[in-house]
């Protein structure tokens, strides 16, 4: 059952199941039946597919959905190129990666009450190069105003898993609108179009994005945990057709009033087109978006010993081609239980072979203190391959002296992880122009660490003070 308290209210319909086949035409008819491309498609309609892997993947790992619209997505003139000073585009968009082994935090990023979504968008940190299909970026975004109704946004490079973590993202996409509240996330597809909302009571909106340049993201398998369990598919919801119905007779007809603008190859470009870009009456297929409310997570963890690896708090996975390692892996730590015997109950000591940039959505996170310089609600951290990371000295002192009965963590708090097998490097704006990285984060952190070791003057048959013992 939720969890999740939302005081704005759902107001949309949706289609139930993950990676399902799923169809949805907002005009009765308007889906042919028993084939995908008529010689003339019912009700006047253009054939369109939207192909989100080769023609040839395998079946299960095929995705493509046909669309029936009122004018294909071809019909527009050329794009241009945004200059990074211009409009939406980003400088740090195509700027240098700066690949270090420090640890990093983040205050709160600000809020933007000039920008839109688009134009809001920061890459902070990435790895790998779209033009191949390899890696990710990882984003926050600020928004303090609506999309204008006469414009949509698509990115040709990856799928986009958005994190809303501070106010209501009201989405209008090809395929119908998703409302996307905090503590929800969202993935939009490569290549569909979208632009967002925000309800007038609910803005300013803040948050976090990865975006997966290489695959799509699937539910982890569950092993010995069994069928059920984790994120369950079926809370995983698509929309329902919704159209418009502004063109003109022809696709040139009119003056060019709706703006496109594309993101390729981590720049931005832009076109405009005299009809709507949601002009589709109906769909079917199994690439669309979707959301999903961490609420419905089943948290799985241990009941005897030990704290789990945070595997367990899996919500979505991108895999490489190496079986158990993903490009990408987003996880939640919402609360629990802890019930563990003998057991350091927070996260423990760790160096990983994987990069993980962490995100706060509400509340606290019981590996980190809050407050001014901690890890708070819209701040971030980045702890990347084998740069040595764990709870500060504060949470770990308290921990090690708690009693340990059967205790709930985290109410009314959510923190998240981009995990991924890449190293991961930071941009310009994430390291310096953003102003928000706290220099003291490893001094705050770990500077009060004690020492409780016990074994001084302790021997090991018979000897001591050398640099091993031979048995």
């Amino acid at each position: 059952m939720p969890v999740t308290d939302f005081s704005f209210g759902e107001k949309y319909r949706y289609l139930n199941g993950f990676n399902s086949y799923h169809e949805s035409e907002a005009v009765s008819g308007a889906l042919p039946i028993g084939h995908n491309s008529p010689q003339k498609p019912p009700l006047g309609l253009y054939a369109e597919k939207l192909s989100g892997t080769a023609f040839t993947a395998p079946r299960h790992e095929n995705k493509q959905t046909w669309l029936y619209r009122i004018l294909p997505s071809c019909s527009h003139p050329p794009f241009s190129a945004i200059t990074p000073e211009a409009g939406p585009g980003k400088e740090e968009q195509s700027a240098k990666l700066h690949y270090i082994p420090n640890q990093l935090r983040w205050d709160p990023f600000d809020h933007e009450p000039d920008t839109d979504f688009a134009s809001g968008l920061h890459l902070i940190a990435g790895a790998g190069d779209p033009t191949l299909k390899q890696g990710l970026g990882m984003y926050i975004y600020a928004a303090g105003r609506s999309m204008d109704a006469h414009s949509a946004f698509y990115s040709a490079d990856g799928d986009l898993l958005i994190v809303a973590q501070e106010g209501v993202l009201d989405i209008r996409t090809e395929f119908g609108w998703l409302l996307v509240r905090p503590m929800e996330i969202c993935v939009i597809p490569r290549g569909v179009r979208y632009q967002v909302h925000l309800p007038e009571s609910n803005a300013p909106a803040r948050g976090y994005a990865l975006e997966l340049y290489q695959g799509h993201f699937a539910l982890p398998e569950l092993g010995p945990i069994g069928s059920n369990g984790l994120a369950n598919a079926r809370d995983f919801q698509a929309p329902v057709a919704c159209f418009s119905e502004d063109h003109g007779a022809t696709a040139f007809d009119g003056p060019a009033s709706y703006t496109i603008t594309a993101k390729f190859n981590n720049r931005l470009f832009t076109t405009a087109q005299p009809h709507t870009p949601f002009d589709v009456v109906a769909w079917h297929g199994n690439y669309f978006p979707y959301k999903y409310d961490l609420g419905r997570f089943n948290t799985i963890g241990s009941v005897s010993f030990d704290h789990p690896d945070p595997s367990i708090f899996t919500v979505l996975s991108a895999p490489s081609d190496h079986p158990g390692t993903a490009v990408a892996d987003f996880v939640i730590f919402p609360p629990r239980w802890l019930v563990g015997e003998d057991t350091f109950r927070p996260p423990w000591y760790h160096r990983n072979t994987m990069s993980e940039f962490m995100g706060l959505i509400q509340g606290a996170y019981d590996a980190k203190k809050g407050g001014s310089g901690g890890f708070v609600p819209g701040g971030a951290s980045l702890h990347n391959v084998m740069s040595g990371h764990g709870p500060d000295a504060a949470s770990y002192e308290g921990a090690r002296n708690a009693e340990l009965k059967p205790m709930k963590v985290g109410a009314g708090s959510c923190a998240f992880m981009f995990e991924s097998c890449l190293m991961v490097g930071v941009t310009g704006w994430g390291l310096e122009a953003c102003a928000k990285v706290q220099e003291d984060y490893n001094e705050h952190s770990w500077g009060g660490v004690k020492v409780h070791w016990e074994g001084g003057g302790k021997k090991l048959n018979g000897e001591a003070g050398k640099e091993g013992h031979l048995l």
